[in-house]
């Protein structure tokens, strides 16, 4: 029966051939759509590094004749703060997390060569407020007052960068941005940190500690752990104790759980016009592919008479019809297959297109292929099995 079908798919091949490579685009289509929700579902499935439940936000905007935040505003932002019952904990940091500000820079690793990071300047709090878990060394403290060489804590990606093979606590590494020297010393490792959430591919990042009122950056955000169950409203309250603190200045506050809804939207975004764009080309591929089967299956009349003529029941003239279209599909995919592993094989996608991504947005969109093409070729499979002999002798 296959050798059957695959010379009556070769006799026809050039008409077979606008078919494959509707089949071989909409493969291609759905490959995409399923490689990128795929990427999405496996990020989502890694850890962040951070608990970012009932963490809220306060932007703090200086006025013009005051630019920086002083030590004295910061601790006296820390004070009023840890006085409201709401509040558990308070930290300070230049960007919240979700946040679509970054920060990054170039370092000098000690073995030679310049290893790219995400930053974040901290205060010693911010593990407590964020959940932070050191797996090796520990967090900002007082110990780092005065410290020669300035702290830092690194995720495990950033510690592999930046020194393969060794231990990363207690070693220091110079900033190659600026213009004078600065070291920087490691006091501890955090698992991981992705500070634009689940849908963020995993990457350096190192922070750094941060002293009020010292060093050139300010740190103009903080974040504020509060009970659980507390409701918006405590926005009112927590905007007036803000003003008492300083009235000049303008403060914008959000749970972080709004800025994550944001950050979802934006990075979802993008999938969803794929997804549009995606279902509306299988949409034409299917009508195009169902009209030509209608016309290849009107076209074989006197062919399908004749079977019919000398004994071919029913279903085995419906079962042909489907079988030749699952293996022009075949055909097709199998075309497609060899294209597309090139990506993974050259990396020219990097992590974000690994194999278990490709295999599972491989076999999705051979399921979704094989099933147009079933869907497609049912009714002209089903007309084609109802004509009679007598109709193949009338048609001209």
């Amino acid at each position: 029966m296959l050798r059957h079908l695959l010379k009556l798919t070769w006799k026809r091949k050039t008409r077979n051939l606008m078919l494959s490579l509707e089949i071989l685009l909409a493969f291609a289509i759905v490959f995409a759509v399923a490689a990128f929700a795929m990427r999405y579902w496996q990020l989502s499935r890694m850890p962040t590094g951070f608990d970012a439940t009932d963490v809220w936000a306060v932007k703090v905007t200086p006025n013009r004749n005051s630019a920086r935040i002083d030590a004295a505003s910061y601790d006296a932002f820390r004070r009023s703060l840890r006085e409201l019952p709401e509040v558990q904990q308070v930290a300070f940091a230049t960007a919240e997390p979700y946040s679509m500000s970054s920060m990054g820079g170039s370092w000098k690793a000690p073995g030679g060569g310049e290893v790219d990071t995400g930053m974040l300047d901290v205060s010693d709090d911010l593990d407590k407020v964020l959940g932070l878990r050191v797996i090796e060394g520990r967090w900002f403290s007082a110990l780092d007052d005065g410290a020669a060489a300035i702290p830092v804590v690194l995720n495990r990606r950033m510690a592999s960068a930046m020194f393969p093979g060794k231990a990363a606590v207690g070693q220091q590494f110079e900033d190659s941005d600026r213009g004078a020297r600065v070291f920087y010393k490691v006091v501890g490792l955090v698992d991981e940190y992705r500070t634009s959430g689940e849908l963020s591919a995993p990457d350096n990042f190192t922070f750094v500690r941060f002293v009020p009122g010292a060093g050139e950056r300010a740190a103009r955000t903080i974040l504020l752990k509060l009970r659980p169950g507390v409701e918006r409203s405590f926005e009112t309250r927590l905007h007036r104790r803000l003003k008492l603190v300083n009235n000049a200045w303008t403060y914008q506050i959000a749970p972080v759980r709004d800025t994550r809804d944001t950050m979802m939207k934006t990075q979802l975004t993008p999938l969803i016009i794929l997804g549009v764009i995606g279902a509306f080309m299988l949409l034409m591929v299917a009508f195009g592919l169902f009209g030509a089967l209608w016309q290849n299956t009107t076209q074989r009349i006197p062919e399908i008479g004749l079977r019919r003529a000398v004994g071919a029941r029913t279903t085995d003239i419906y079962g042909q019809i489907i079988a030749e279209q699952l293996l022009l599909s075949s055909t097709a995919i199998v075309l497609g297959l060899l294209l597309l592993v090139q990506l993974p094989l050259t990396g020219a996608f990097g992590d974000s297109l690994n194999w278990t991504v490709f295999t599972a947005a491989a076999g999705l969109s051979m399921g979704v292929i094989y099933l147009l093409s079933l869907l497609c070729s049912l009714y002209p499979g089903w007309r084609a099995s109802r004509l009679s002999p007598s109709e193949a002798l009338h048609y001209e």
